[in-house]
């Protein structure tokens, strides 16, 4: 960066799209080309810090940053005019009296900007950044995802030069297991092993980045894809050196049109640098990689069921072994990692294995992506290092439960994962610790819940999914997640028969133990955990009809109490007309037209309604 430059970074993955991102990125421009000083407007990925989008980030000649969250297109003019020098001087003085002016007109925002400012090393963004260690992440928000010279500036593709130049396929295996890195998909497979496994096996092979992300509440997948693609096809490319590929897929979701679209870009750039296609950086090594779009099945995320798909099949699993190592994608050996996995590869061999085997526990070495999510003030994608606990991501990394509720648990690993309550919150983020409370690490998703949620209702939700993904082959998986789902539904309507919860866990187990791939053998989990530690909610749901939660519609009801003022704030957003239109006086629900919307509760502001 030349002296006296400023780089304003605009962030537009698909969160920051969603978030208003493209205004502000115009307004920023149109501002920076007025000053027509030493300034460049850059698009960048999302840095993970969703809960601030739009995102902006000012960086200076010297290395000073500064963030702003929560940017407008009128505010973005502000954050130009307040950091970069017009080099006409007539500009220079009107821009100065603008500042001098918004210093004091606060109704334009800059006051409030300007408190939302932070360095990355004080206040909120500290808190959010601090215990995290970005290994896979590392780009996410530095770079423009689409030019491959920033890429190449923070040594890409570096790891794959040097693998080429000076190590051999099974040194590079060998770098892989020292570094203990494990699949991060979900099963937690030694990455190492299974190359080797594959090395072993006679060509041709393939290679597959698996993102098929389908959990609910995940995006570390899309977000990587979208916002570091090189870093995940350099991940790609030295799988398929040390495996002896010559041909690898990136199976990646059709509701992940950003990521196709980068990936696509970026495969085009690498092989017009000589990164990819024949005789790659000079040498023999020859790889071509194609992208397939997925049609958002998630049992396509297991590997047999994703290998089905890219052959024009059906996706459903079948019995293993064979292993897709040994005969997979045409009959060939074939390697799949996902793209966490994938995207820890080129920093492992940068750095050295023992640099990343320093990091993390015994058994689960390195660090973990996380969407984090749910009731939590601070919510996105974060990286931390294996070993943390749970309570130190809820409440450092999120800053806790949103209006002051009470953490209640959190769902982790997604419809395959369990629910952890809080009074195991000190559980570390680790394979086998999460393992013995009946979870799962699963591919990241972690969903923080308060008292308002029904643990009954979240193991409906998350089985309701599973039960709805189910590829049918399994009878256990197409009929028992079916009747468990009956027996949920039953619950949650107040409906419960004597017996119920112990058929459940019956069926919990048969379904766990008679599936043939993971989606099946995993869907009971956040039944089995929720029974285990939540089975007061399901007592009372089944004995007494009621929800302590107050979430399920058909066991709860509203009721007015003496603090009603009579505003008629609940009778102006009541949508079915439960609620007369009485000014000043106490108000009534009628519960036979009441839906239990709960819009009522949202509009009160003297908390005079309550559920019982």
């Amino acid at each position: 960066m030349s002296r006296g430059a400023v780089e304003i970074r605009i962030g537009l993955g698909s969160c920051g799209i969603a978030s208003g991102g493209e205004p502000v990125r115009a307004a920023l421009e149109k501002a920076a080309l007025e000053a027509d000083a030493v300034s460049v407007v850059k698009t960048v990925g999302c840095n993970g810090m969703c809960h601030r989008e739009p995102l902006v980030e000012v960086v200076t000649d010297d290395g000073q940053r500064v963030m702003y969250g929560d940017v407008s297109a009128q505010l973005a003019e502000h954050i130009v005019k307040r950091h970069v020098r017009p080099a006409n001087l007539i500009t220079r003085a009107r821009w100065t009296a603008d500042r001098l002016a918004a210093c004091f007109a606060r109704h334009n925002g800059l006051a409030a900007l300007a408190q939302r400012a932070g360095d990355p090393q004080s206040g909120s963004v500290a808190a959010y950044l601090g215990k995290q260690r970005r290994i896979v992440l590392e780009n996410c928000g530095e770079i423009d995802p689409l030019c491959l010279a920033d890429y190449r500036a923070r040594d890409g593709y570096a790891a794959l030069e040097r693998c080429l130049r000076d190590m051999s396929p099974d040194e590079v295996i060998a770098a892989i297991q020292t570094a203990g890195l494990r699949g991060r998909g979900g099963a937690g497979f030694p990455t190492g092993q299974k190359w080797s496994f594959a090395r072993a096996q006679p060509g041709p092979k393939y290679v597959i980045c698996n993102g098929d992300e389908g959990d609910p509440g995940a995006f570390m997948d899309r977000l990587v894809l979208e916002a570091d693609p090189h870093r995940v096809l350099e991940g790609l490319a030295l799988a398929a050196y040390a495996t002896g590929a010559a041909t690898g897929y990136l199976y990646i979701r059709a509701e992940y049109p950003l990521a196709v679209r980068h990936i696509r870009t970026a495969i085009r750039q690498a092989e017009d640098a000589g990164l990819l296609g024949e005789r790659i950086l000079g040498t023999d090594f020859c790889l071509r990689f194609e992208v397939r779009e997925g049609a958002g099945a998630f049992v396509c995320g297991e590997e047999t069921a994703l290998i089905a798909s890219l052959e024009g099949q059906r996706g459903m699993p079948r019995l293993r072994p064979p292993f897709p190592v040994e005969k997979g994608l045409h009959g060939r050996p074939t390697t799949i990692n996902n793209v966490e996995t994938l995207a820890c590869v080129p920093w492992i061999i940068r750095h050295g294995p023992a640099a990343f085997a320093a990091l993390g526990t015994a058994t689960s070495k390195g660090t973990k992506v996380f969407a984090l999510a749910g009731k939590i003030k601070r919510g996105g994608l974060i990286e931390v290092p294996m070993g943390i606990t749970i309570r130190e991501i809820v409440e450092e990394i999120g800053g806790g439960i949103k209006d002051n509720r009470q953490f209640k648990a959190v769902q982790i690993g997604g419809p395959s994962g369990g629910c952890v309550p809080a009074h195991l919150a000190d559980t570390p983020i680790d394979y086998e610790a999460l393992a013995e409370t009946g979870a799962i690490m699963g591919s990241g998703g972690l969903v923080v819940l308060d008292e308002r949620d029904c643990m009954v209702d979240i193991a409906r939700y998350f089985l309701r999914f599973t039960q709805a993904e189910s590829c049918g082959k399994c009878t256990f998986c197409r009929v028992g997640t079916m009747r468990m789902l009956e027996i949920l539904e039953r619950l949650c309507e107040g409906n419960g028969k004597a017996g119920d919860l112990e058929t459940l866990a019956e069926l919990a187990d048969r379904v766990k133990r008679t599936s043939l791939c993971g989606l099946g053998q995993t869907a009971p989990n956040p039944v089995l955990t929720t029974l285990k530690y939540f089975r007061d909610e399901y007592e009372a749901h089944l004995n007494e009809r009621r929800c302590p939660a107050g979430a399920c519609p058909a066991l709860i009801h509203y009721r007015v109490t003496d603090a009603c003022i009579g505003c008629t704030l609940c009778a102006q957003v009541c949508p079915v007309g439960a609620i007369e239109y009485r000014p000043y006086e106490r108000h009534e629900i009628d519960d036979a037209k009441c839906t239990r919307c709960g819009m009522c509760l949202t509009a009160c502001q003297d908390q005079a309604i309550e559920v019982v």
